[in-house]
C-alpha cells in the first residue's frame, strides 16, 4: 500500500479523528462552568485538558494524512498520557478533598507549575486501585490490549524495531502499512473508550445535558431528574464507540452511572 492510495487516504480512521476531536471540543465547552473543587483554579482545569487533546487529535490527523504512521504513534502516546493524567487528577481530587483539606496540594502545585505529577506507572496504578472506578477497571483490563497498545506506542517512539522506521517513509510501498493503519485505528478508539469510560466514574456530572442548567439560569424549575440527562454529543459518542465496540463496558457504565444513558 502507498500513502497516496485511496484505500489509505479514505480510511475510516480519518473520520474517527474528526469525530473524536469534535467530541473533545464540545466537552471542553460543556464542562467550563464547573468549579474544579480542591484547587485554586478559577476556571475548570479539565476544560483546557480536553481542548488540548482536541489539538493533539488534529495534529494526528494531519501527520497521519501525510503517511507518517510512526510519528502518529508518538502523538497517540501523548493522547494516552493525557487521558491517564485527566483520569488520575479527577480521581485524586475526589479522594482527597474535604472540609479539612479544601486544597489538594499535589494537584494544586502541578497547576501552579511548582511540582510534577507522578510518573505514568504510578498514576496508572492509582487509577487501577481506585474503588470509585473498580467496576469499569476490571473490564477495561480484562485482557492485555492496553499493555500491547502502550508497547506499540513505545516501539514507535523509540524505534525499537526497524519496521517502525519504515512506517514513517511515505514514498515506499509497504505491505505492512495496511495492517499498521488498521492497528492504529483500533488503538486510537481504545484510548477514547478508556478515557470516556473512566470519566463516567471520576466526573460523571461532566456528561450532563445543558437543559438543567439552562432552566436554572432562566429562573425556571427544571424537570425532575434533568440533572441526570446526558448531553447529546456524549450519548452519540457512547453509542458509536463504547456501545458498538465494547458492549460489556457500555452495560457496566449504565448499571453504575447515575446519568441516564440509553
Amino acid at each position: 500500500m502507498m500513502v497516496s492510495d485511496e484505500e489509505f487516504q479514505k480510511h475510516a480512521v480519518f473520520a474517527d479523528l474528526e469525530r473524536y476531536g469534535a467530541f473533545y471540543e464540545s466537552l471542553a465547552h460543556s464542562v467550563f462552568p464547573f468549579v474544579s473543587v480542591g484547587t485554586r483554579a478559577i476556571c475548570n482545569i479539565d476544560s483546557y485538558v480536553f481542548s488540548s487533546i482536541q489539538g493533539t487529535l488534529a495534529s494526528i490527523h494531519a501527520i497521519l494524512q501525510d503517511g507518517r504512521i510512526n510519528d502518529a504513534y508518538a502523538l497517540l502516546r501523548k493522547y494516552y498520557d493525557s487521558a491517564i493524567i485527566n483520569i488520575y487528577t479527577g480521581l485524586y481530587l475526589k479522594d482527597h478533598v474535604s472540609i479539612e483539606n479544601f486544597i489538594v496540594t499535589q494537584i494544586d502545585k502541578w497547576l501552579q507549575g511548582k511540582d510534577q505529577l507522578p510518573e505514568f506507572r504510578i498514576m496508572s496504578q492509582y487509577i487501577r486501585g481506585s474503588q470509585r472506578a473498580a467496576p469499569i477497571t476490571g473490564l477495561l483490563f480484562s485482557d492485555d490490549r492496553y499493555k500491547r497498545l502502550r508497547d506499540r506506542c513505545n516501539d514507535h517512539t523509540h524505534y525499537n524495531f526497524y519496521r517502525n522506521v519504515l512506517l514513517n517513509d511515505k514514498e515506499i510501498v509497504l505491505e505492512g502499512r495496511r495492517q499498521a493503519l488498521e492497528e492504529f485505528s483500533n488503538d486510537l478508539r481504545d484510548v477514547l473508550i478508556l478515557h470516556l469510560s473512566y470519566l463516567f466514574f471520576a466526573n460523571g456530572h461532566y456528561m450532563i445535558s445543558s437543559d438543567h442548567i439552562d432552566c436554572l439560569e432562566c429562573g425556571m424549575t427544571p424537570e425532575p431528574d434533568s440533572q441526570y440527562w446526558v448531553a447529546f454529543f456524549v450519548q452519540e459518542m457512547f453509542d458509536q464507540t463504547i456501545k458498538k465496540s465494547r458492549p460489556d463496558i457500555a452495560t457496566m457504565i449504565k448499571q453504575h452511572s447515575l446519568m441516564h444513558l440509553t
